[in-house]
Formats: structure tokens, C-alpha cells, sequence
């Protein structure tokens, strides 16, 4: 896996990226801290476990089946639970960060 133990800052590890990129800060027991930074729309999907998002930058939108959104500004935290199908997207650059077991298949459908 690409990622370092110790201590990090997450600002400047996200500073200087502009496109889609998602990728493991750190491991804790059996799960990971995923850094994501999006601008546009990532594709449907669900995941056999929970999925905790925590925003530090932009507005992050969490669709659900074509039914419902919730959006997420900096500071704050949802969780999706196992299962629900969703897609995450922002009108802009958005930063955060996903907690989640380290073998979820982050392109699952």
C-alpha cells in the first residue's frame, strides 16, 4: 500500500493536486484513512462495509440511488452505511477524507 506511518499534514499532502486522486494516508488496525480530492462526479458504487467521509475543504455531495443527497461542508462527517448504493461529486475542488476497512474495493459497482 502507498502510505507512511507518522506524522503527516494533510493540507499540504493535498496542496498541490488538481485532478481526481484518492489514495491511503495511514492504517489503523484493519482499516484505512483515504485522502480524496475531487472536482466533478465519481461513479456509482456501494461497499460491503460502512463508509465515514469527513470534509476539510470545498462541498462534497453523497447521492443515493437517485433518491437523495446529502452535502457536506468542511467540518463535517456522514456515514454511509454497508451496502447503500451512492456516487460522490462537488461543483469544485473538494478535499476529504474517507475512513473505511483496508479492503474495500474503492471502485466497486
Amino acid at each position: 500500500m502507498n502510505h507512511t506511518q507518522g506524522k503527516q499534514n494533510l493540507f499540504q499532502l493535498v496542496s498541490e493536486i488538481r485532478e481526481y486522486k484518492n489514495f491511503i494516508v495511514s492504517e489503523v488496525n484493519d482499516h484505512v484513512l483515504r485522502a480524496a480530492v475531487i472536482d466533478g462526479e465519481f461513479h456509482w458504487h456501494h461497499h460491503e462495509t460502512d463508509e465515514l467521509f469527513i470534509v476539510l475543504e470545498g462541498e462534497l455531495h453523497i447521492d443515493f440511488d437517485h433518491k437523495e443527497t446529502v452535502s457536506l461542508k468542511p467540518g463535517e462527517v456522514y456515514t454511509v452505511p454497508a451496502g447503500v448504493k451512492h456516487r460522490t461529486r462537488s461543483d469544485g475542488r473538494t478535499v476529504n477524507l474517507c475512513f473505511e476497512k483496508n479492503d474495500t474495493d474503492i471502485n466497486g459497482v
